[in-house]
This record gives C-alpha cells, sequence and structure tokens, in this order.
C-alpha cells in the first residue's frame, strides 16, 4: 500500500463487521492494491425493512472517514433473505 493509500480491504471488512454484525461480507479492492477503488458486497439483518437507498446511506455512514480518499466506491447491500435469492439465482 502506498503512502497516498490510507486503506485496505482488511480495514473496511473490519469496520464494516463491527458495524452490522453481517453474515457475509466481501471486500475487493479493484485497484491493485493501492486502495483507491473498492467494491462491498455485504449482508445483515440490519438492512430488513431498508430501501436500497437506505442501506447505501448505512453503509456510506459506517465508512464515511475512509469514504473522503476513496476515489470509488461500489456497494450491494441485501438482507439475508435477498441474499439467499441472489446465490440462488447464480446456480
Amino acid at each position: 500500500m502506498s503512502s497516498e493509500c490510507k486503506y485496505d480491504a482488511k480495514h473496511l471488512e473490519d469496520k464494516l463487521r463491527a458495524r452490522f454484525e453481517p453474515s457475509h461480507v466481501e471486500v475487493t479492492d479493484d485497484s491493485d492494491g493501492c486502495g483507491a477503488k473498492f467494491s462491498v458486497i455485504i449482508v445483515s439483518k440490519e438492512f430488513v425493512g431498508q430501501s436500497l437507498l437506505k442501506k447505501h446511506r448505512l453503509v456510506n455512514q459506517s465508512l464515511a472517514e475512509e469514504l473522503k480518499s476513496i476515489h470509488a466506491f461500489s456497494q450491494k447491500a441485501y438482507t439475508p433473505e435477498e441474499w439467499e435469492k441472489v446465490q440462488q439465482q447464480q446456480q
């Protein structure tokens, strides 16, 4: 990780795990280890009853400090039921 890149995938994953207690979380550094571009898949009961926008806002709020220095961030936030459907569609 270069001096410009403050965060790595493990840091983001640890922070998301602490905040959401997800049943599944994947954080991928899409910038070849630089820490400038991340994608996240997170599955949490906390998202039940929340709109897609609200789920994304919750994730963004939990990573607010990190997002100040990350150039690109994409996320997919699911309830456990939604994740189960996604998994079934991929089979």
